[in-house]
């Protein structure tokens, strides 16, 4: 009776994550739009972080909770489950354009910081508060570069037609349901793991990645759906950036994350992922479906290892 009425409250919780975001994205970008910021920020910034929200609130709530260690289980997890799921998916239903810098910029980046958090983890077995420090130092620095990439684009006027208090009743509620979905997410999937006796290690990688990588997997497949398609990657490879820099870094500065060195076997896929990815749209800028296949077939590969645990 204890599991099913928490697997009751996990999926409430990834609903409210979900709704969440999507209003809080939906009204940050109106709002930006009333006072005509550019659409590449938005993409670049709003958009983006707006749907690693969940991730973000799971981690600083399991961090304030005391249960950090979900944290890197669930940063992790999301990052190699955004580029092998849901631009597996995608790439899967439409071709997917790529633009330029985040070929040559955004995704070594990405691949660089993912490189480092498994340097943080193995040398002191925790993300200390110093190295959040160093993560929050290269997220302004890549706040910096998207500052500089959004004055080289163009500024599209978008007419938002909905009033400023409207579009703050819809960020002020979506941010409240990301903070209670987050709080059911954290508390029922770690009931269930101590019940059933799976470790916190396999739910932080598996279904609560799964569950805060909704928005991302929402938004992907609906924009390829629309034809859309070119504004996917750039929108996973920067919430991934943000997942790791900004939420690993806020929740570092709360508590110390204890880094388990199962994690750094998870940690190189993730960077085998970011590699994979580049691979697959250096030549032509584009991702393509048979790399759509391979990255689900690969990420099968990982869930039976996770399994076999």
């Amino acid at each position: 009776m204890v599991i099913l009425w928490n697997i009751v409250l996990l999926i409430v919780g990834f609903a409210m994550l979900v709704k969440g975001a999507d209003w809080f994205v939906d009204g940050a970008a109106g709002i930006a739009s009333k006072l005509k910021i550019p659409q590449l920020v938005i993409g670049l910034t709003i958009v983006a972080m707006g749907t690693s929200a969940p991730e973000a609130a799971v981690s600083i709530t399991a961090a304030l909770k005391e249960n950090a260690s979900i944290a890197i289980g669930n940063v992790v997890g999301s990052n190699i489950m955004n580029i092998l799921i849901i631009l597996g998916v995608t790439a899967v239903i439409i071709a997917m354009s790529i633009q330029k810098s985040t070929v040559m910029v955004e995704i070594p980046f990405m691949i660089a910081i993912t490189v480092i958090l498994i340097g943080m983890g193995k040398t002191g077995g925790q993300i200390s508060r110093l190295e959040g420090v160093i993560l929050w130092v290269l997220f302004l620095a890549y706040l910096t570069y998207l500052f500089f990439l959004a004055r080289k684009g163009k500024e599209e006027d978008v007419e938002e037609k909905r009033s400023v208090w409207k579009l703050l009743l819809f960020m002020i509620l979506g941010g409240v349901l990301v903070v209670w979905g987050s709080n059911f997410t954290v508390d029922s999937a770690t009931v269930i793991a101590r019940t059933v006796g799976i470790s916190e290690h396999f739910i932080g990688l598996t279904i609560i990645a799964f569950g805060t990588s909704l928005p991302e997997f929402v938004t992907s497949v609906t924009a390829a759906r629309k034809g859309n398609a070119d504004i996917a990657v750039g929108n996973i490879v920067g919430s991934n950036i943000f997942n790791i820099l900004f939420i690993l870094g806020t929740t570092a500065l709360i508590t110390p994350i204890p880094y388990a060195s199962a994690f750094i076997i998870d940690g190189i896929v993730a960077v085998a992922t970011g590699v994979v990815l580049w691979l697959a749209v250096f030549k032509k800028l584009e991702l393509k479906r048979g790399w759509g296949i391979i990255m689900l077939v690969l990420y099968a590969a990982y869930f039976v290892y996770l399994v076999q645990l």
